[in-house]
């Protein structure tokens, strides 16, 4: 079916008018929108502008700054930790006249009480022993005459020299001494322990009666004269004798005593691979 010329135009204007209706629609929606929701321009304030500033018054704000800057940095910082406190430990206190007395009596294992209150008696003179390089050691050969007075003082080794200055100090301005147990010359050989865990320890007395331990022979060493079997039953039949375990008419040691004593055992043999620890 063919449409006539007529037609033709009219279906042209139709659709032109429905072209013209859909964008005035579309401009009326357009205009209400921006009624409700109107685009605003942005403030001045709100826009960024770039300045550029010379270099001078660019090295006058830095420098501003620094103090700022170092302020910060100082209160962030963490505050130094105490210095650490030195060990110390007082000089023991000096052998009563009452242990001085027992002494000068006690003739057993080389006037054993004498020794060691001679040891004490220096130790006490010493003062104060402080932790760092001061602390340490000294052994002297000593050799003291029968009416107690120093016949020859020898230094064998030192760990430091101001603990052999003032155990010699002390040596030289001890007080006048008992005479030696047995009348006869004291020879004998003392460490001075100069440092604020060791002041030395008071010794074991209920074993001094026994006699020394025989002095250790190779049974199977042959001079090429004697017999050797007879060398070999010898040392046998003398571990087979009995040997009692104190001394009767000796007091009793001090607890104190006895804890140095076998704390000194543990650590003279002692193993590190059965305690852990070490």
């Amino acid at each position: 079916m063919k449409l006539t010329l007529p037609q033709k135009l009219s279906s042209f204007w139709l659709a032109v008018y429905l072209s013209i209706a859909l964008h005035v629609v579309l401009a009326f929606v357009g205009l209400n929108y921006q009624g409700i929701n109107p685009i605003k321009p942005k403030p001045l304030e709100e826009i960024v502008q770039v300045k550029l500033e010379p270099e001078d018054k660019k090295e006058n704000k830095k420098e501003e700054k620094k103090p700022d800057d170092q302020t910060l940095v100082l209160s962030t910082q963490r505050e130094a930790p105490e210095e650490k406190k030195l060990a110390y430990m007082d000089a023991p206190p000096a052998p009563s006249a009452e242990e001085w007395q027992k002494a000068s009596t006690y003739t057993l294992k080389n006037s054993k009480r004498y020794r060691h209150n001679w040891g004490q008696q220096v130790r006490s003179m010493m003062g104060r022993s402080i932790e760092g390089p001061d602390q340490g050691m000294v052994r002297f050969h000593i050799e003291i005459a029968p009416n107690g007075k120093l016949s020859k003082l020898e230094t064998l080794w030192s760990t430091s020299p101001v603990a052999e200055r003032l155990a010699r100090q002390a040596i030289e301005n001890m007080p006048p001494l008992p005479p030696i147990p047995t009348g006869k010359p004291l020879i004998f050989q003392k460490t001075i322990s100069f440092q604020p865990v060791d002041d030395g320890w008071p010794p074991i007395y209920k074993y001094d009666c026994l006699p020394d331990p025989p002095i250790f022979k190779n049974p199977f060493a042959w001079d090429g004269k004697s017999a050797q079997t007879a060398a070999q039953q010898k040392v046998a039949d003398e571990s087979k004798k009995e040997i009692p375990t104190d001394c009767p008419g000796i007091e009793e040691d001090t607890i104190e005593a006895e804890a140095s004593d076998m704390k000194r055992q543990f650590e003279i043999w002692g193993s590190s691979h059965l305690n852990p620890k070490k």
